[in-house]
């Protein structure tokens, strides 16, 4: 058992009652309305994850409306996706995105002088459901559609601190131990053997930076879920690329006070797991591309430090030393624990890592801007009823294939 507090505040599970955090929860959800984000592919309907996830959102009674934003190739996939989820008490919202209807609206968008129409991906998916879920939510959870180990705690210890008066909370953010497999072992590759070592090795060669001690408070900063409230989803610009967790933090430390963050427990955690990829542009060293630029443009925005292929040289060797320390330090813990350890795949990882700072060093160095989608404050500057418009175009799309969706045997869930 550990008490440890951060920079910003820890909410630890020493197994709490859940009851108890349902019923208050319920309670004030009757003036606070409360939303989940999930945005998703397809082809997650075809894996068991969602269908679990599905089953467990239907005892979440203090969960008012779903929001999903789904890309699908077809009109016959999103039928799919229409009856998968009819059966939620909520009110469900599905937002086709890359739909005829909202291709549309995003054009309409660009024709008025703000162009989103070449982002794709995540970032533009969690983008348009946070739009839609301001309209009649104040609390807003975001999870990704690949959790294995999900249960109704989770929305429920993400949702709760943002709600209760008494906290003051504007963004929560999940952290859990990844661990699973057969035989159980370690996940969360690029949390323990990139970022980790990364923001330690950062600290080191620029001393004792806020925007540095903010990232490090965060128990695991690449989650995908987390929570925040109506006014943050509107002022906040999401990341267009695959940092899209990394540099979503770092607008929160913008916009948002350390005290009104906080970070909750929710235990045990897995989902579907990346590849390591055979270059820098594949995988999960595309991903840490993109954090490591992100990292350093925020370093140089909030801290004023100037950074030169010189440190990016240092950063390397650092980086090296710092990483493989880590590595002594998770064979004994795995050990301990009796959860397999491959320290050669391990350091494998740590060499791709290496060469992901050199190359996404330079690229940093010749362009050290970011993708970033502006936020919604600025989209309804030029629409002021886009949000409206986007929710009639879900609707509408959903409505053209409701008749459809009684053909389609839906994923069972597990």
């Amino acid at each position: 058992m550990e008490y440890k507090q951060e920079l910003i505040t820890t909410i630890h599970d020493y197994g709490c009652h859940l009851d108890h955090l349902e019923s208050r929860l319920l309670d004030l959800s009757h003036t606070f309305p409360t939303a989940v984000l999930i945005p998703a592919l397809y082809d997650e309907l075809e894996r068991p994850a969602l269908a679990r996830i599905r089953e467990h959102l239907k005892t979440c009674h203090f969960i008012q409306t779903v929001v999903v934003s789904l890309y699908a190739k077809t009109a016959d996939q999103f039928a799919r996706a229409v009856a998968f989820f009819d059966s939620l008490p909520q009110t469900v919202h599905i937002i086709w995105e890359n739909g005829i209807r909202v291709t549309q609206l995003m054009q309409s968008l660009r024709e008025k002088g703000l162009d989103l129409t070449t982002y794709r991906g995540k970032g533009i998916a969690v983008w348009l459901g946070l739009g839609l879920a301001t309209l009649g939510a104040e609390a807003i959870a975001l999870h990704d559609a690949d959790i294995l180990t999900y249960d109704r705690s989770y929305p429920l210890k993400l949702l709760y601190p943002l709600v209760e008066p008494e906290f003051g909370i504007a963004f929560n953010k999940a952290y859990y131990a990844r661990i699973g497999g057969n035989p159980r072992c370690f996940h969360g590759r690029v949390v323990r053997l990139f970022v980790a070592p990364l923001l330690s090795s950062l600290n080191d060669m620029f001393g004792e930076r806020d925007y540095l001690r903010y990232l490090r408070s965060y128990r695991y900063p690449l989650s995908g879920e987390f929570a925040m409230t109506r006014d943050l989803a509107l002022n906040i610009r999401i990341p267009g690329n695959w940092g899209l967790e990394i540099g979503l933090l770092a607008e929160v430390y913008r916009n948002v006070a350390h005290k009104r963050i906080a970070q909750t427990d929710l235990g045990l955690f897995d989902h579907k797991h990346q590849v390591l990829g055979n270059s820098v542009g594949e995988g999960l060293q595309k991903m840490c591309r993109d954090i490591l630029r992100s990292v350093l443009r925020t370093l140089t925005e909030t801290e004023q430090v100037v950074i030169s292929m010189e440190h990016i040289h240092a950063l390397r060797v650092k980086f090296r030393r710092e990483a493989q320390n880590f590595t002594r330090q998770y064979f004994m813990d795995a050990r301990f624990n009796n959860l397999a350890y491959n320290r050669h795949e391990e350091e494998t990882a740590i060499e791709r890592f290496e060469e992901v700072i050199a190359h996404g060093g330079e690229q940093y160095s010749n362009d050290p801007i970011t993708d970033q989608i502006p936020d919604w404050a600025r989209a309804l500057a030029v629409m002021p009823d886009f949000r409206e418009q986007l929710l009639a175009a879900s609707e509408a799309d959903a409505a053209e294939v409701r008749a459809m969706a009684s053909r389609y045997t839906l994923p069972q869930a597990v």
